[in-house]
């Protein structure tokens, strides 16, 4: 089959940092599906896995965390899905990725491709999708509105006033769902960070109630909203850098959510006065570590699917870059590390 992989770490430039190469076809088994993989479509982690980690002496490592496709066989075990049917999925971690014409994958960790969107259009979103969900819903504990509960989810109790949820950098991959998510199916207010103009266009177009500028210090700029602090952040990028003004910016007992990684790290004692909490969110701790719950991502990627369906989100893709080969890849790369992407970066067919 066809693959894009690379020998050794290093940077983008690189003549031979992503190559076109050909790999033996997977066979699958126990709970695995086998895919073939339509579209895909690139993440950070993506470039920071291509500069940092190379495979064994040898061997080529094969990226890719996104991929919409069809299943043409499955292993001994499966119980969801049968051959023939359209998934999407983000994949694990630590097993061969997306940029790949087959594609092994738990079906835990799967769900049914959206009916109303391209392969493109879907393959911007599972990874980012599940990061999303999890953090406002397993993470930060909101109950999702969804059409199946009757509306019924999380209301202010207690005299409690309106969660507010500050997202900062909400123009990106992640950003751009979480938003949809937070405005379409819970009670906040949502606020969103954005530094260009046409990414604060993308933001209110997603269904921010605010705009502010993550360039210039937040709270002065949520006070001319009238808003006096914020119940929750959600820090998608350069956690480190804004740090004190989240922290400044948060009621007492508010949360703070994060999936960065942040280079100089954060100082935690900050949290303590205003009793702040502090949470991780990485999508792939159920499929790295087998959780039990790990079937609860093939769960909200259906109703993932199903709000698309439903009209109440939207695809998130934003360029897309032809064919799935090394030459396209390297430019998807350089673009995603150029940190100007709005949207997400997608690639279809072999």
């Amino acid at each position: 089959m066809k693959a894009i992989g690379y020998l050794k770490a290093q940077s983008i430039d690189q003549s031979d940092a992503l190559i076109d190469i050909e790999l033996p076809t997977p066979q699958a088994s126990g709970r695995d599906l086998l895919v073939k993989v339509k579209a895909v479509s690139v993440n950070p982690v993506d470039t920071k896995i291509r500069a940092a980690v190379s495979p064994e002496e040898g061997q080529f490592k094969v990226l890719g965390w996104d991929a919409v496709g069809e299943v043409v066989a499955t292993g001994d075990q499966v119980e969801l899905f049968k051959e023939g049917d359209e998934v999407w999925y983000a994949g694990d971690l630590t097993r061969p990725g997306s940029n790949a014409e087959y594609q092994l994958v738990d079906e835990r960790i799967v769900g049914v491709k959206p009916k109303t969107l391209s392969s493109s259009e879907a393959a911007a979103m599972p990874l980012t999708s599940i990061t999303a969900w999890e953090l406002l819903f397993d993470r930060l504990g909101f109950t999702p509105l969804l059409p199946n509960n009757n509306g019924q989810g999380e209301h202010v109790n207690d005299g409690a006033p309106q969660p507010r949820i500050l997202i900062m950098g909400a123009a990106g991959g992640v950003g751009s769902i979480l938003t949809q998510l937070a405005a379409k199916i819970t009670h906040a207010i949502v606020i969103g960070t954005a530094s260009r103009p046409e990414s604060q266009a993308w933001v209110r177009e997603l269904g921010a109630n605010h705009v502010i500028d993550h360039s210039q210090p937040l709270l002065p700029q949520l006070k001319a909203l009238g808003i006096e602090d914020v119940s929750h952040v959600i820090s998608l990028t350069h956690t480190d850098q804004h740090f004190e003004q989240l922290v400044e910016t948060l009621a007492p007992q508010g949360k703070l959510a994060l999936i960065d990684d942040p280079e100089s790290g954060i100082d935690i004692m900050k949290l303590k006065t205003k009793s702040l909490s502090l949470h991780w969110e990485f999508m792939y701790t159920r499929s790295m570590f087998q959780t039990w719950d790990m079937q609860k991502q093939h769960d909200l990627l259906n109703s993932i699917a199903s709000l698309i369906d439903d009209g109440l989100l939207k695809t998130t893709m934003g360029n897309h870059y032809g064919a799935i080969n090394a030459t396209n890849l390297k430019m998807a790369h350089t673009h995603i590390e150029s940190h100007q992407t709005v949207g997400k970066v997608v690639l279809e067919g072999f």
